[in-house]
């Protein structure tokens, strides 16, 4: 885990279900919306811009996603 990482305050997200173990953590800054696997804090972790992640939660909830 870099330093960047490590001062990152990271939440189980909201869309995550609690079964299963198929979980996965954000942490946001004024600039960046970082989301991680739960199982595996250590590891690497995506980073979006602000204006990306609105944009891909304004298209799930609009059941863009759906299968």
């Amino acid at each position: 885990m870099n330093n960047k990482q490590a001062k990152l305050s990271w939440f189980k997200s909201s869309y995550s279900s609690g079964e299963g173990g198929m979980c996965v953590e954000v942490a946001a800054t004024t600039e960046t919306v970082h989301v991680r696997d739960s199982k595996n804090r250590h590891g690497s972790h995506l980073a979006f811009p602000i204006r990306q992640w609105d944009a891909f939660i304004g298209r799930l909830a609009a059941g863009e996603f759906d299968a």
